[in-house]
């Protein structure tokens, strides 16, 4: 499975919910909100102020 930038948190969360660690490192404390069900990864990020890239690398690491 890969996770792409285009994917909504909640849908990440959905597919691997150890996911939600991952985002939370990042100092995305969303990942429990509302607003998450439908925010991209990419819209996410941008918010947070976290480079994009690195947040995918993670998320799609083994």
């Amino acid at each position: 499975m890969k996770f792409t930038k285009n994917m909504t948190i909640g849908e990440i969360i959905r597919m691997d919910m150890s996911k939600a660690e991952v985002l939370m490192s990042f100092g995305m404390g969303c990942v429990g909100c509302p607003s998450s069900q439908g925010e991209t990864l990419e819209e996410a990020a941008m918010v947070h102020g976290i480079d994009l890239n690195t947040l995918l690398e993670a998320l799609n690491k083994e």
